[in-house]
């Protein structure tokens, strides 16, 4: 028979392997912080900064103990950590580079095909150029490259030559991300950077499948195959159904989610400790909390509509006449509901993080209690980004979502 999972079971699973349900004032410096990344898997990179820059945020959101320093003592001193894609930007533990490799090759033809297409046949020299440069000089960041070439107008599709071959350097593995200034990447070698260790370790193709699909499912608790490709994006749906297939009964469960009288039941693998997992799960803590629209547990946005019955749409690139909500909204939890958005942002100059609006979930109260407990959360992000004081702009209070 089949086993059959509660919907409200798995949220509690998830957001336990997701670092959710942990103590919040736990210290997280050194190794446990490097521990935190490698539980979650990776933490997406995004540029964003209207409170904080969403890497910051997803860690914040699980310790409140956690510095920005810390994550770049892993990242550039410690390299226990180091930069590259996913679905997205994100660091990842060092220790998974031997499987970013098989990334990097099926990346390798695609891009230069593409960016040959979209920058003509000087590409191939620029390529060469960019990586003899960094051979020969070290640490390198674009304005080494295009400083005397015409400024374009911003935009992806506005790169110049030398920070397209950067990239294409960057995303199939023959240089790293060594530090970041203000934000723009500096790059040196692969070699240089990767722990040697790491660095030259290499894995067949059928360790890497099964090192992928197993580390997703660890992660995800109970997961489809195409929701445990879509977790790391290295491997195809395809793959992942055939390692699904493989496995089942061996190292993983068949699974049936149960989301109630209004949805069919979903069918699923799970972990095999997936049973001790949902008797022992810990319920998450009663605190509000703000998370990155990046956090793990939205980035598959139909997978936190099923578990958490919450739609959520980054507004970033909706012009602002279309937008529901805003720019850059962020998603508030409470124990294991996401019970409303919020919009607020740092005004740095004045010392404040201003709220401009509050929008909860349509049977979402806010009483004194949950009032309470979301100013206690607006008062660490004031602390943890430097501002001085919480500010709630008039009409703050907004009607229900949807």
């Amino acid at each position: 028979m089949v086993l059959r999972i509660a919907a409200s079971d798995l949220r509690r699973v998830f957001l336990h392997l997701q670092g959710l349900s942990d103590p919040p004032a736990r210290r997280v410096g050194g190794d446990a912080l490097c521990d935190l990344v490698e539980r979650l898997g990776f933490v997406q990179v995004d540029s964003i900064n209207t409170v904080t820059r969403a890497h910051h945020q997803i860690l914040f959101s699980r310790n409140q103990t956690y510095r920005e320093n810390g994550l770049t003592r892993l990242l550039e001193r410690d390299r226990a950590l180091f930069e590259n894609w996913t679905h997205d930007a994100a660091v990842i533990p060092s220790s998974a580079w031997p499987y970013w490799r098989h990334r990097f090759e099926r990346q390798r033809e695609r891009l230069k095909a593409r960016w040959t297409n979209w920058h003509g046949g000087d590409f191939h020299h620029e390529i060469d150029r960019v990586r003899d440069h960094i051979v020969e000089n070290g640490p390198s960041r674009g304005r080494d490259f295009d400083g005397e070439r015409e400024r374009k107008q911003p935009g992806w599709w506005n790169w110049q030559p030398g920070k397209t071959a950067l990239e294409y350097l960057w995303r199939t593995g023959e240089i790293a991300v060594t530090a970041r200034e203000n934000f723009a990447k500096i790059y040196d070698l692969a070699e240089r950077v990767i722990p040697g260790e790491h660095f030259s370790h290499e894995v067949s193709h059928t360790e890497f499948v099964d090192w992928a699909c197993r580390e997703a499912l660890a992660r995800l608790g109970v997961a489809t195959p195409g929701e445990i490709a879509a977790f790391y994006d290295l491997v195809k749906p395809e793959e992942a159904k055939a390692w699904c297939a493989a496995q089942e009964g061996r190292t993983i469960l068949p699974v049936e989610i149960d989301f109630g009288k209004d949805m069919p039941r979903r069918a699923s693998f799970a972990r095999p400790d997936i049973e001790a997992l949902v008797a022992n799960a810990p319920e998450p803590p009663a605190r509000v909390r703000a998370l990155s629209p990046f956090d793990p547990v939205l980035r598959d946005r139909k997978r936190a509509e099923r578990l958490f019955g919450f739609f959520y749409r980054i507004e970033v690139f909706v012009p602002a006449p279309k937008r529901t909500y805003g720019y850059y909204v962020y998603p508030l939890m409470e124990k294991d509901r996401l019970i409303g958005r919020i919009d607020m942002i740092c005004r740095r100059a004045e010392g404040e993080l201003l709220v401009t609006a509050f929008w909860p979930e349509r049977g979402i109260r806010l009483g004194e209690g949950r009032l309470a407990r979301l100013e206690a959360e607006l008062a660490r992000m004031a602390r943890f980004t430097g501002m001085d004081r919480v500010r709630l702009a008039d009409g703050w209070r907004r009607d229900p979502a949807g």
